[in-house]
């Protein structure tokens, strides 16, 4: 789904052509039908399974956007000369990122590119989001964060981030703690100290769910339920979580 920070956060669901605004859904039925078609959002191939989120197999193995570097920036292999396409990693991960803290359920470490800010919290379903440090390329900001990572967590807890069970953090303070902690380690990387405020992020939910169940079109091609909310990539209903990022790809109609 695409996203636009304001309070509440608009979501818009691309089906075909058109981009669909589902904040005017949440407290109404949907019903989400698939029909068993799957296109590679790469090639636009029909496929008979993804991977990687909305790939084919033979496009999760060749594009650099599908290389283990992207979920381990620390093992960008740029300078190896092994990159799968190079002008995409000049074009995307030679590019300044922001190293960030941020509350989904917990407090945790993460890095973006500069541009995908605040898209990247928005995804994620954070809560309150705060950049600490800005850098020039995606390795550097992925070396940061596995050494910060040895001491705060870098994952979030999608099923309490979906509760809205949210740790109450005080984000300006443990940016301060990160760079008394890590002063040594972060003298090693050309990074800039920022000093921005808080950033709150208000998702438009209705209700939350109390228990977790999640909902898929591989098992059950049509869905349907009353809309409580959107959070992150999520589409609560009162029958489950839908996560709609692991189905791009997917061809499905929408009824309200």
């Amino acid at each position: 789904m695409k996203s636009t920070l304001e309070s509440p956060v608009q979501y818009k669901l691309p089906i075909g052509d058109e981009l669909i605004g589902m904040n005017e859904f949440i407290g109404k039925k949907i019903k989400l039908s698939f029909d068993g078609q799957i296109n590679c959002i790469s090639t636009g191939e029909k496929i008979s399974k993804s991977y990687n989120q909305g790939y084919s197999f033979r496009a999760s193995q060749k594009l650099a956007a599908c290389d283990i570097c992207i979920v381990k920036p620390e093992l960008c292999h740029f300078a190896d000369g092994t990159c799968r396409e190079p002008e995409w990693g000049e074009a995307n991960c030679f590019q300044p990122h922001i190293v960030y803290l941020s509350v989904s359920s917990h407090l945790k470490i993460g890095i973006t590119r500069e541009s995908q800010v605040p898209t990247r919290w928005i995804d994620q379903g954070a809560s309150f989001a705060l950049p600490i440090l800005r850098v020039e390329d995606r390795l550097t900001s992925g070396l940061i964060e596995k050494e910060i990572s040895k001491s705060l967590s870098d994952k979030t807890n999608w099923r309490k981030m979906l509760q809205n069970d949210v740790t109450e953090v005080d984000l300006e303070q443990e940016r301060e703690n990160i760079f008394e902690d890590f002063a040594d380690i972060l003298d090693h990387f050309e990074a800039e100290d920022l000093d921005e405020e808080v950033i709150e992020i208000e998702y438009p939910v209705n209700e939350y769910p109390t228990k977790i169940k999640s909902l898929g079109f591989d098992k059950n091609p049509v869905i349907e339920g009353v809309l409580n909310g959107i959070k992150g990539q999520y589409l609560i209903l009162d029958c489950g979580v839908l996560n709609m990022r692991k189905h791009q790809g997917y061809f499905i109609t929408l009824e309200a």
